[in-house]
């Protein structure tokens, strides 16, 4: 028994009692765990699960010119990687009003070129190294800085989202109701569609840049989605896939960071193989899954 002890404690706690870079990984994983999974919630709902992985992408110009500017300056780098955000968002919804072009499809477009120039721009003024950490971080190179960024943007957005919940909510089921409201009608202060559409917007842009240093532009958005995306074949109503959204996303950090410790991988890749492999588990045991689906049909042909 105290063979067996000691070898979950040195699989499971060990690396976490006794390394402080894996702590530090840690919390701040844990941190964005809380802050992005709910809004993952949120983009599935409103069928804009793509946005969040367009925007992930377009982030990385920003990333580059902090880059370029100032080195490893997270300030730098995280202050770029927002401006460059938003810009995409802005544009994507400009073109979508002002021509034809839905906004996925001008989005789609405009995040293509934005990860290509910054792909062009890091590669041109860095190292095939700087490229990689930019593109899938390490989660387990976070700094005191990088944790306090993380921490500072999760606590901000979850007060931000607890403020904006109800007009959110309603913004997200019935937006009929918010466009039909006028200037003049904000008497119980909802404001309108485009209000919450865009504060929205900012918060997974801000989410998607905290992300960035420990799971890098690219694997930032699957913190975000896949849980949420699975916590769907689990629940109807919304405040479960919220909970169960972040108790997933936790889960995948926890193991993720250990997988990574323990057989040498990249943590970041490792952490959204994790959840993904709970979205897999999802698929077949959820009830929204394909057993879940299936039962039904056996009770019936008894």
């Amino acid at each position: 028994m105290m063979d067996a002890n000691t070898s979950a404690y040195g699989l499971l706690l060990a690396p976490f009692a006794e390394f402080a870079f894996m702590r530090r990984a840690l919390v701040a994983t844990v941190s964005l765990s809380l802050s992005a999974a709910p809004l993952g919630v949120f983009l599935t709902l409103r069928r804009m699960s793509l946005m969040g992985d367009a925007l992930s992408h377009a982030v990385l110009p920003g990333v580059a010119i902090g880059f370029m500017v100032a080195g490893l300056s997270l300030t730098a780098m995280a202050l770029g990687g927002m401006l460059a955000g938003l810009v995409v968002a802005a544009i994507a919804g400009w073109v979508s009003r002002f021509t034809n072009l839905k906004e996925d499809a001008s989005l789609a477009a405009i995040y293509l070129l934005a990860l290509a120039l910054g792909v062009t721009l890091v590669s041109g003024h860095g190292s095939r190294i700087d490229l990689l950490h930019l593109l899938f971080g390490s989660a387990l190179g976070v700094d005191r800085q990088g944790l306090l960024l993380v921490a500072g943007v999760s606590n901000v957005s979850l007060l931000a989202l607890a403020l904006m919940y109800r007009g959110l909510v309603l913004e997200t089921f019935d937006p009929t109701f918010l466009q039909a409201r006028g200037p003049g009608q904000r008497t119980e202060g909802w404001g309108g569609s485009w209000v919450w559409q865009q504060g929205f917007l900012v918060l997974v842009v801000v989410n998607l840049v905290a992300g960035f240093q420990s799971l890098g532009t690219l694997m930032a958005v699957g913190l975000m989605m896949l849980p949420a995306v699975s916590s769907r074949l689990w629940h109807a109503t919304l405040a479960p896939q919220l909970l169960n959204a972040c108790a997933q996303a936790v889960l995948s950090c926890g193991a993720g960071l250990l997988l990574s410790y323990h057989f040498d991988t990249p943590s970041g890749p490792t952490i959204i193989g994790c959840a993904g492999a709970l979205y897999a588990a999802s698929l077949l045991l959820a009830p929204g899954g394909w057993l879940g689906r299936r039962r039904p049909l056996r009770h019936r042909s008894a």
